[in-house]
């Protein structure tokens, strides 16, 4: 039986320990022997990337909603924890029970892009599982890959089992059966995956073998008689309501910290760049009811302060009008805003940004793509200039000061013409701002087209490094610095972005290369070097420009094998459409297009019925919150919660702990009062920052409220119930108004080993001494502190020392990690090791 993974001695040497510990609320923790099947959902990047993929969430809770099976999760470690892993010898684990990923059954692998294949390689090796299919035997987990980059998985394919092509959430459940049966009856591995194989939608990539000519490849050899290609799996409809209502809650900060809902899947706009609009179509919309379900019982569970309708276009949507009024009627007097990440041109009209301004102004991108009418008829875009500025003109009419537009260059017809008229189209919206242009922020955010398979555009060419960087420096030249900001992609990052877009199965070894060099976190600019893989390359025979070329149509691409749904002469077609600009309809409302996908009995567009013309938009109701926002209450009642922190909540940031506690107030229901303005915010103050991995006793917020409370012993015992293991409300009073003047904070300190003589005699001198001063950089400056006058005093007896450190408010103070390398001179990773804890805080003065 594999046994929970310790590694507390290694926590404190990295940076954001709290990415490997979990106790995020929702999470599961099942028992482990109960379960018949146990899966690992592993995404290949940091915590951060991994806890917004909504995807991974969906199958979290399908799994563990079965009462026979089990899931946790893991994400890539951070380069100094996968040192640490390797410095102690200790596998890579799931963060809910800790246990090794390979004592479960399935390791699922999320391919969410590109630039994060060497990560998975990192992820298998840690966890000492072999990297190729080939390699593993039954008693290995089964590696199972999916995610948008399952459509052409080629590239990784030798290290994988198997590779989930289209909609998980029915194919996940039927693995899970296969696996089930599997461990039953003792299968042989090669009999689950020729199971696994009868499943819709799973590819086994061992059952194909690519053939090549020199280094041309000339097709794919299926090796399992009447398995040739691999379909993608349609969901016929969204799930319901039942298992998305209780959200993961991240405790450090990911990238969308929100409640994500998926009001739809798919989208048949038809942009020839646009994978995403192949591979996840048809559209299937959620009703409006299940839609606010979610959003109540997700809200309710977590305590988010911002609700995502997530679709590939949400404007799109055929009730938004009266989705908007509904959640804003349920959720403003809650200070809850509702953003729309991905808003098409002419979607966001001034109804919807009516809505969205009643809590807070969220930001949102609008994305012509191309900088003129001519390349966005290329494109299928179905959007003209003078529906752009009239997206700018309402959002300035409605008080937005900030539009992000996102364009592409490299796009299949384009002219140097096209590139200069991003930087015109920026400066014509800014202009729709009148006399308040001044306060108007255009940000410009330009990507290189990288060709996808499966859509109209597999077949060209991608921009060489030297066309995106002078495309780029033209921009760069032409954009004005007042009142606009110009970002780009690192065409560099494109580069294999493109190579492994498109690339084959030679590529794995190029992949194995890199990373055995040490090449990882490549969608990390701080990581990435183009000339690793150039080298790599080199090493292995591999020229890369020549997977950034035009593609003979006639000729089989690697991934002629998986089917996305749509016919390959739909794509021909479209592709000839776009060098005539003939415009292809949505079929949404003009009827089917003809691309292969649709069945009409199972797959079939799902769309609500479109209210009345008239009755789409009610009034903007002014409820209650906005007469929150706009005036202080009269009275204030201030409550002071004291609280502990030990236990892995010790690895918690401050920042971390403050969104904890808003969350968790705001789960009680207690009534908060909230700042003025238009981003209002929770009326809290807490007690000085802990410093990470320190422990405390003694820890406190104040937190004012617009009623005074009744029955506090039981708010105290929900507050509790609310955080994470390791913190624990004890006690809530009425705080008085005065401000607490110097302090003096005790510590307990546990340290790795023994004092040395010669340590004591240094903790000796120092209390002697009258002064110590030390060095501090802060953003680059040098500061010095003496530290001594902080110093209460000190005292040691074996591996335990015990001092008081003088807090003032308002002056600098010495942290207790300070104290242990200035006083008692102890190595840095020693200092690290120590385990400290705040264990009082007592009002100081000179007489104390």
């Amino acid at each position: 039986m594999s046994e929970p993974v310790k590694f507390d001695h290694i926590l404190p040497l990295v940076k954001k320990p709290g990415r490997y510990i979990g106790g995020e609320l929702n999470a599961s923790v099942k028992n482990w022997e109960e379960a018949e099947v146990r899966f690992v959902l592993v995404f290949p990047d940091l915590y951060e990337i991994g806890m917004s993929h909504f995807g991974l969430q969906i199958l979290y809770h399908l799994l563990n909603a079965r009462e026979n099976t089990l899931a946790e999760r893991c994400y890539s470690p951070d380069i100094d924890m996968e040192r640490e892993l390797r410095r102690h010898g200790i596998p890579l684990f799931s963060i809910e029970s800790r246990r090794t990923l390979g004592s479960f059954d399935v390791i699922g692998i999320t391919l969410p892009y590109e630039l994060c294949y060497t990560n998975i390689l990192t992820l298998l090796d840690l966890a000492g599982i072999p990297l190729r299919s080939e390699q593993r035997d039954t008693s290995f987990p089964l590696v199972i890959g999916g995610g948008s980059c399952g459509l052409n998985p080629e590239p990784m394919a030798d290290f994988f089992d198997a590779i989930v092509l289209g909609d998980g959430e029915e194919v996940i459940l039927e693995i899970a059966e296969v696996v089930r049966a599997a461990k039953k009856t003792k299968a042989p591995r090669q009999e689950i995956l020729t199971s696994l194989s009868a499943i819709d939608g799973i590819y086994i990539p061992s059952f194909f073998a690519p053939q090549y000519a020199g280094s041309e490849l000339i097709g794919i050899q299926p090796l399992k008689p009447g398995y040739t290609s691999v379909r993608r799996h349609v969901l016929p409809e969204l799930p319901g309501p039942e298992t998305l209502g209780r959200p993961l809650v991240p405790i450090v900060k990911p990238v969308h910290d929100r409640l994500g809902v998926e009001i739809a899947r798919g989208c048949t706009r038809g942009c020839r760049f646009c994978q995403a609009g192949i591979i996840y179509r048809p559209v299937r919309e959620r009703s409006i009811k299940d839609i606010m379900a979610i959003a109540e019982q997700g809200i309710e569970s977590s305590g988010f302060d911002e609700l995502a309708l997530l679709s590939l276009s949400t404007g799109d949507f055929s009730c938004l009008g009266d989705l908007m009024i509904q959640l804003m009627d349920r959720f403003a007097d809650q200070y809850v805003s509702v953003s729309m990440p991905s808003m098409r041109v002419g979607t966001l009209t001034s109804e919807v940004m009516n809505q969205i301004k009643r809590v807070r102004k969220t930001g949102f991108t609008v994305a012509p793509e191309a900088g003129t009418d001519r390349l966005r008829e290329v494109i299928n875009k179905g959007i003209t200039e003078e529906d752009l500025l009239e997206t700018c003109r309402n959002a300035f009419a409605m008080g937005w000061n900030l539009i992000k537009f996102y364009f592409m260059i490299g796009l299949p017809t384009e002219t140097w013409e096209d590139v200069e008229a991003i930087v015109d189209l920026a400066k014509k919206a800014r202009q729709e701002a009148g006399h308040a242009a001044k306060r108007v922020k255009i940000n410009v955010s330009v990507g290189i087209f990288v060709p996808k398979p499966h859509t109209p555009f597999q077949w060209d060419r991608q921009l060489t490094l030297n066309e995106s960087k002078e495309r780029i420096n033209h921009l760069k030249k032409l954009l004005p610095r007042g009142g606009f900001k110009l970002k780009w992609h690192d065409p560099y990052q494109s580069i294999m972005e493109g190579v492994f877009s498109r690339g084959d199965r030679r590529l794995s070894g190029l992949i194995e290369t890199a990373w055995r060099d040490g090449v990882r976190f490549d969608g990390w600019s701080e990581h990435y070097r183009l000339e690793n893989w150039q080298r790599a390359a080199e090493q292995c025979g591999i020229d890369l420009d020549t997977y950034l070329l035009a593609r003979d149509p006639e000729k089989p691409l690697p991934w002629d094998h998986l089917n996305s749904g749509v016919d390959k002469d739909f794509l021909v077609e479209e592709h000839h459409k776009a060098l005539e600009k003939v415009y292809t309809p949505d079929c949404r409302t003009h009827g089917c297009q003809k691309c292969g996908l649709c069945d009409f009995e199972k797959v079939r567009p799902v769309v609500n019925p479109e209210p009345d013309k008239d009755q789409r938009f009610g009034p903007v109701r002014k409820g209650d919150h906005e007469e929150k926002v706009n005036r202080e209450h009269d009275q204030a009642y201030i409550y002071r919660v004291h609280y502990s922190r030990l236990g892995d909540s010790r690895f918690y940031s401050h920042l971390e702990v403050l969104q904890l506690i808003f969350r968790a107030l705001s789960r009680t229901g207690l009534p908060v009062l909230y700042s003025q303005g238009f981003n209002p915010t929770p009326r809290v103050s807490f007690s000085p920052a802990l410093p990470v991995g320190v422990e405390s006793e003694v820890e406190y917020f104040d937190v004012k409220l617009t009623s005074p409370l009744k029955n506090i012993q039981e708010i105290v015992n929900r507050l509790s119930s609310e955080l994470p293991e390791g913190m624990e409300v004890f006690s809530l009073v009425l705080a008085g108004k005065s401000e607490p003047g110097a302090l003096l904070i005790a510590y307990e300190v546990g340290l790795p080993d023994l004092l040395t003589s010669e340590q004591l005699d240094h903790i000796n001198r120092f209390l002697a001494q009258e002064s110590c001063i030390i060095e501090r950089v802060r953003k680059k400056k040098k500061k010095e502190l003496d530290i001594r006058p902080l110093v209460k005093n000190i005292s040691a007896e074996g591996c335990q020392l015990h001092f008081e450190l003088v807090s003032i408010p308002s002056k600098a103070g010495v942290s207790p990690r300070e104290i242990l390398q200035h006083a008692a001179v102890l190595e840095d990773e020693d200092v690290l090791l120590a385990r400290i804890k705040k264990i009082s805080v007592v009002e100081f003065s000179a007489s104390t």
